[in-house]
């Protein structure tokens, strides 16, 4: 306990992070405390939003009305206690799963986990996100293992969960799928009476967690005449141009984080330089000089216009027309792949392009490390898995649980044109769990 406290402090005077995210969420928390008004400062008033979800906003609304206003380090001293609970969370969670050894044996290895620790020290969701998805689970099975009578309350209390994670990112909205489909289609499957369980456990999970969407949803049909339950795929304002065109074109090469941070995030209004797309972004010479002059062109304006976009469009259709196997199969699954197996130092100084080797040696020296304790973690949770395969069988329906929500959740992010190593902390937990299998000792909670 006191060295992952140690390790999490560390990362908050060392590396804390306030990123233009953080003064966005910052921003509308301070209009709505301030003013009750959940909006965005522009240059003559405060306009309403919707392009972010309540839950972040209202917790530095909270920090702020407390400690003072934008005293982010609050907020990340606070986020310090949260993660330590997900890390006793992990615990009670592979308890309930495998034993009582391997619970401490994934306390250990979740309090020392640099990467949930890195981001405690980043005004972000992730943290928050996190806790409420391994909240969730450990109440999900509990919930698969009371009996009939006593389940309601712990499946309520997984719908509050879930509903909290949705309230923080859109994609909480996967943990919910995740629940409900193993739910129904494992724990409903043998008899006419486990399946009307397991539709009254789904129910009740349905209900509590989209509750806390209703207040969110009205408001935006009141004050933004909107139908928004969540927040829009690219944060965008009502009415403003998306270069959905660029997006696909992006989609149809890019797999690694460093093209996000030289490409994807560059435009609008930084230059692009053509040197830095990979191989695989061309199909042939000439594709090749249409895509260069298409940015030549838009680095003149440093602006993407509709005619711009359309243009972008006609190559993405191109290429995909050309290979639909490498579009739909082989980029999402090495995108999937890049954020598994980053060294995950998207926050911190080490180069992104940290496989060149000519990074400072202090950095480059970070990022090899992290690379290798990911590895390792993924590794061991691996090998917890398939170590003893008989004794996880016997368990399965509740390890089944969370491999659904990880093989879920990774599908869906090799759909997005935006690999961030970050997306994939979500699934850390189940990492853990897993590699706490490896020290499971005699007797199993089965």
């Amino acid at each position: 306990m006191l060295a992952g406290v140690a390790l999490r402090f560390l990362f908050i005077f060392r590396f804390p992070g306030v990123t233009s995210d953080s003064f966005v969420y910052g921003d509308i928390a301070k209009n709505w405390l301030q003013h009750g008004i959940y909006g965005l400062s522009g240059i003559n008033e405060i306009s309403p939003t919707y392009i972010r979800l309540p839950g972040y906003p209202a917790f530095l609304a909270a920090v702020f009305a407390i400690f003072g206003m934008e005293h982010y380090r609050a907020a990340l001293f606070l986020q310090l206690l949260v993660d330590i609970g997900t890390c006793l969370l992990i615990a009670d969670l592979t308890r309930r799963l495998i034993s009582d050894q391997a619970a401490r044996f994934a306390f250990l290895l979740a309090a020392l986990c640099p990467f949930l620790a890195n981001y405690v020290a980043n005004a972000l969701t992730e943290t928050w996100e996190v806790f409420f998805t391994v909240l969730a689970l450990n109440l999900a099975v509990r919930g698969l293992r009371s009996a009939e009578g006593t389940a309601t309350r712990s499946w309520a209390g997984c719908g509050f969960a879930v509903g909290s994670a949705m309230l923080l990112r859109p994609d909480g909205a996967l943990l919910l799928f995740a629940i409900v489909v193993y739910v129904f289609v494992w724990r409903g499957r043998p008899r006419p009476r486990i399946l009307q369980h397991a539709l009254r456990s789904c129910a009740i999970v349905v209900l509590v967690s989209l509750a806390f969407l209703l207040p969110w949803t009205l408001r935006n049909l009141h004050t933004l005449h909107q139908f928004m339950p969540l927040a829009p795929r690219y944060a965008n304002e009502e009415n403003a141009f998306v270069p959905i065109g660029f997006n696909h074109w992006v989609k149809t090469w890019i797999v690694d984080y460093a093209s996000v941070e030289e490409i994807y995030w560059a435009v609008p209004g930084k230059a692009v330089d053509a040197e830095q797309l990979p191989s695989r972004a061309f199909d042939s010479p000439e594709q090749q000089d249409k895509t260069a002059q298409l940015l030549d062109d838009y680095n003149n304006a440093l602006h993407v216009t509709p005619e711009l976009d359309a243009r972008f469009a006609a190559i993405a259709a191109e290429r995909v027309h050309a290979s639909p196997a490498r579009y739909y199969v082989v980029l999402p699954l090495m995108r999937v792949a890049d954020m598994w197996l980053r060294p995950r130092t998207e926050t911190l100084p080490s180069d992104s392009r940290w496989w060149e080797f000519d990074d400072t040696p202090k950095w480059l020296v970070l990022a090899v490390s992290l690379g290798i304790i990911n590895l390792a973690y993924i590794g061991a949770g691996l090998a917890g898995l398939v170590w003893n395969p008989f004794a996880l069988v016997r368990s399965y329906q509740h390890l089944g649980l969370l491999l659904t929500f990880v093989l879920l959740r990774s599908a869906f992010l090799g759909t997005l044109e935006n690999p961030e190593p970050r997306y994939t902390l979500e699934c850390y937990p189940v990492v853990i769990v897993l590699a706490a299998a490896l020290f499971r000792g005699g007797k199993q909670k089965l």
